[in-house]
């Protein structure tokens, strides 16, 4: 049987809004059957044969699919995608999820869609293996009109929002959604809004975003931090002095040794991660981890059932092979019971 607290939290989710505003990428799987391999009479080159494509948001849109996951009743999504073909299959892919408004993403031809293109080998009696991915993106710096609809979009919806997140997943900086004058839009909603839950991810590094909820690991910490330990105590230690310094909240996921979390002028907290069974598939597992901490916070949730709430999810997701799962309010219930 779950908590009263946990119960209470969920019930409140079909009518929370939350804005994902970032890197939405196209996840595209190829899968492949090996009994179908042949080789190119032209080149000699093996060919893989793919029998299935299956097309769904990722990055950003992994974070969004999760708060579908969780019957949130309105999602906004804010980013950027080009006028091609992946463009198509993302904007698609967003626009039949339930409670989903896709009106935020900017198209244009200037940019190309952020896809990963993941071949998947299918082989009798093993868990999908992946062979090297294909990704599209974009090397050059994002236009000013782009980065300027992407504020205004967020500026025309922030006062309904519970909750807003960032995700930031590019590799170069400015050549994503989260630009720096996306960054200004933000900062200006959160100094406008300082009771909003505004949860930041950044690939590359969170240094510079404004006031905001940082998510982290323990590697970015570090960097972050200037404190190079990564055993626990280090990481509460660190964690709380960012808290304290930002004055918000701080998330660092340290991967098989689960979550810690700090609130300024409180005791850091460890929510250990449950143990696994069988093979995983980490992939996603992350973005999960961030939906469900914005989602419970929007609820009401305090850091420590956020936290345990964020380890429930992951434990679901990364026992889901072969594409980049999600947990739904059910196996959180069934996971939390099991625990209890």
């Amino acid at each position: 049987m779950t908590s009263p607290r946990f119960e209470d939290v969920v019930s409140r989710y079909p009518s929370l809004r939350i804005a994902v505003l970032g890197d939405f990428c196209l996840d595209r799987y190829f899968d492949i059957d090996p009994a179908r391999a042949e080789t190119s009479i032209e080149t000699g080159l093996p060919v893989h044969n793919i029998t299935r494509v299956r097309c769904q948001p990722g990055a950003a849109g992994t974070i969004l699919n999760n708060l579908v996951a969780l019957g949130i009743g309105t999602i906004h999504a804010i980013g950027i995608a080009g006028e091609d073909g992946e463009g198509f299959e993302l904007v698609r892919a967003l626009n039949v999820l339930p409670g989903v408004d896709a009106s935020g993403i900017v198209q244009s031809p200037s940019r190309r869609t952020f896809t990963y293109t993941k071949p998947l080998l299918h082989e009798p009696g093993h868990p999908p293996r992946e062979l090297s991915r294909l990704d599209i993106k974009n090397w050059d710096a994002t236009p000013g009109e782009l980065s300027a609809k992407v504020a205004a979009h967020l500026a025309g919806v922030a006062q309904s929002l519970d909750a807003l997140i960032i995700m930031d997943q590019v590799d170069v900086p400015d050549t994503g959604v989260v630009t720096r004058p996306v960054l200004h839009a933000v900062g200006a909603v959160a100094a406008a809004s300082p009771v909003l839950p505004i949860l930041a991810d950044s690939r590359r590094s969170l240094r510079g975003f404004p006031p905001s909820i940082f998510k982290m690991n323990a590697a970015e910490l570090a960097l972050l931090s200037g404190r190079p330990s990564l055993h626990l105590p280090g990481v509460l230690q660190a964690a709380e002095a960012l808290a304290l310094e930002n004055q918000r909240p701080v998330f660092i996921t340290m991967a098989e040794r689960g979550i810690v979390g700090a609130a300024p002028y409180q005791a850091a907290l460890h929510q250990p991660a449950l143990p696994v069974r069988g093979p995983i598939d980490v992939v996603g597992a992350g973005d999960s981890v961030t939906a469900n901490l914005a989602a419970a916070l929007a609820a009401g949730a305090n850091l420590q059932l956020a936290m345990h709430l964020a380890m429930a999810a992951a434990h679901c997701v990364v026992h889901q092979l072969g594409t980049t799962g999600t947990a739904s309010v059910a196996q959180l219930r069934e996971i939390m019971s099991r625990e209890a």
